[in-house]
Formats: C-alpha cells, sequence, structure tokens
C-alpha cells in the first residue's frame, strides 16, 4: 500500500510540476500551447528540439521563458556563415602569471556552456560549426585541445531554422537530424491570439514569470519518467510504427513503399517510448498505452523520414506518411 502511495505522489508531483511550469510559460508565449507542452517533454526527456517556422512567430521568446521559468543559465548562438567552432565550445588563450612568472593556457568557454541553449538559425551556420555544437548534443561534453570539459546537466539545446530562406543556408544532413528528439513546425497564430499577443507586448509591463523548478528538480523529474512502465505490446506497437518507416518492412504503408528512400533509426523507437512515458505521467497514469505512443509519433518520427527522388518531386509531406502510418499500424 505504502508502494502505491508512494507512486502517486510521484506521479501527481511530476504533473503538478510539469504543469505549473507550461502554465507560466503560457503568460508569455500565446497560441502555442502544443508546441509548449512538446518541448518541455523534450527537455524531461533528456534530449534536444528542432522549431521550424517563419520568423516572428515567438520561437526565441519560448526558449528565454522556459529558462527563466526553470531557473537555469541560459545562451543564445545567432549562426552565420562565418561562426567558428571556437566561438561555440570556446578556445584556450594565453595568459600571465603575476611578477612575471611566465604564461599558460587558460580554457574560456564558449555559450555551449548553458543549460538552455538556443541554436539560432542553425541552418546558416558551415556544416564544421554544426557538427560541432552537434557533437556537444551528443556527448555531453567539450573537448579542446587534449582537455574534455563536461557541460553541466542538464543541458538542453533548441535549435532553430526558418524554412523560406533557402539561398546561402548549410541544411542539417539527415543522419544530423536524427540527433534532436524532436522536431516541431511552429505555425502562424490564429486571429484571437494575436490579440492576445499584441495585448501583451504593445503595452508598458513585460509579463512576469514565476520560477517552478530548478535544475536538480528537471533531473529528478527525468528520473520519474525513465522508471514508468511500458509493457511488450506497448512497446512492440512503438517498434513496429518506427520499422514501418523502412521502405522494406512488413509493417509498411503504400506511401513509404513508393516514396520512402530510408526510415527511422532505432533511436526514433526510444523516442517514442520515452516521450510516451512522459504523456502517460501528464494523463496521470502509472504505465504507458498504445494512446501514449500515437501522441508523440508524429514530432518523433517526421525528420527521421528520408524521401526518395520521386517523394521530393511531388513534394510529399513526411508528416502525411506518418499519419498514414498510424492510420494502417494496428496497436
Amino acid at each position: 500500500m505504502t508502494t502505491i502511495t508512494a507512486v502517486n505522489e510521484s506521479i501527481e508531483q511530476f504533473r503538478e510540476r510539469f504543469t505549473g511550469i507550461t502554465r507560466e510559460v503560457g503568460r508569455r508565449i500565446v497560441g502555442h500551447e502544443e508546441i509548449v507542452g512538446l518541448t518541455v517533454t523534450g527537455l524531461l526527456a533528456g534530449g534536444h528540439v528542432l522549431l521550424e517556422g517563419i520568423p516572428g512567430v515567438g520561437k526565441t521568446s519560448l526558449v528565454h521563458t522556459l529558462a527563466d521559468v526553470m531557473h537555469l543559465t541560459f545562451s543564445r548562438i545567432q549562426f552565420t556563415p562565418d561562426l567558428m567552432p571556437a566561438d561555440i565550445v570556446g578556445t584556450n588563450i594565453v595568459q600571465e602569471r603575476p611578477q612575471g612568472g611566465g604564461t599558460f593556457f587558460e580554457f574560456q568557454p564558449g555559450p555551449i556552456f548553458a543549460n538552455v541553449v538556443l541554436a539560432d538559425e542553425i541552418n546558416r551556420a558551415t556544416p564544421k560549426t554544426q557538427s560541432a555544437l552537434l557533437e556537444a548534443m551528443q556527448d555531453m561534453s567539450v573537448s579542446v585541445g587534449k582537455t574534455t570539459h563536461r557541460l553541466e546537466q542538464p543541458f538542453f539545446v533548441l535549435a532553430t531554422q526558418n524554412p523560406l530562406e533557402m539561398e546561402g543556408t548549410y541544411p542539417l544532413p539527415e543522419a544530423q537530424l536524427d540527433r534532436f528528439f524532436f522536431k516541431l513546425k511552429v505555425l502562424y497564430p490564429r486571429e484571437e491570439s494575436m490579440h492576445e499577443i499584441l495585448d501583451r507586448t504593445t503595452g508598458i509591463t513585460e509579463t512576469p514569470v514565476q520560477r517552478i523548478v530548478d535544475g536538480k528538480d528537471i533531473l529528478e523529474m527525468r528520473q520519474i519518467a525513465r522508471a514508468v512502465p511500458i509493457a511488450k505490446p506497448v512497446q512492440s506497437y512503438a517498434i513496429r510504427l518506427t520499422l514501418g518507416t523502412h521502405p522494406d518492412s512488413p509493417h509498411n504503408t503504400a506511401m513509404v513503399k513508393r516514396y520512402v528512400r530510408y526510415g527511422a533509426s532505432p533511436r526514433a523507437a526510444q523516442t517514442l517510448v520515452i516521450a510516451a512515458k512522459i504523456h502517460a505521467l501528464n494523463r496521470g497514469n502509472a504505465f504507458v498505452s498504445a494512446d501514449d505512443v500515437r501522441a508523440v509519433a508524429l514530432p518523433a518520427l517526421r525528420h527521421r523520414i528520408l524521401l526518395n527522388f520521386e517523394g521530393e518531386a511531388d513534394e510529399i509531406s513526411t508528416d502525411t506518411i506518418v499519419n498514414e502510418l498510424l492510420g494502417a499500424v494496428a496497436p
């Protein structure tokens, strides 16, 4: 009985904190409730999120507000073609010892050394610079010279890219896109949301937000999420969805066979399971259901499907492919 009570208390605490975070972010960010919830899910899962949307829809404000609500350090990196890897990770500089004691190298950390890092317009930097960020995302550390510097946890990268201006950009390779937990599409707000945005942003005062959690709380929430059990049939459903994105799989669909060149990696199945666990907790459940997996399938899979030439020529959306797959693969 005591164990059941402890589990219920743990679930309720998780829900309260998650709801508190999204509520406070919603005080500044209007009309993007789903985006906010999925971004927080990515952070609590220990992953990173890629936001795609036109300029001016609140992507930068979202990240800054998240850092405020979570009492985390924040840094912003504006990616440009002349940005170098050292501008992100930092570099060794020569320092002089007092009283003529000679010189020594001292590491000056770059903006990557923060809890929440906004990589703004990541597709504007060269592949060499992109890879420096992506390596830090994967390894949670930075190597400069012969020294490896660990990044403080929690560490969360939220990258943005503009889908309109492709001239002079360096699109992320498909293999690198796989390192992002979610890819979220930030759409233009509705008319009623626009009124609220203008009311909040064109007045005299800025909307204050309350700090809900700190880094220690977030790490604790991560552990709670990973401890949620998942039954084999539900895990099998996540696996079949992942395999169904491959053109040679028995679980695929007509569109996958015709338009897909390569499907999602095993990392996609990991994303489905961890994200589904967090979704289950927010519903007040102590176990994962197939509905939880379905709820996170689109942002988990859309950027992990590589179209073939025919799919590119016909301008097929990977969202359409994932939705067909959800309709075809039975739980």
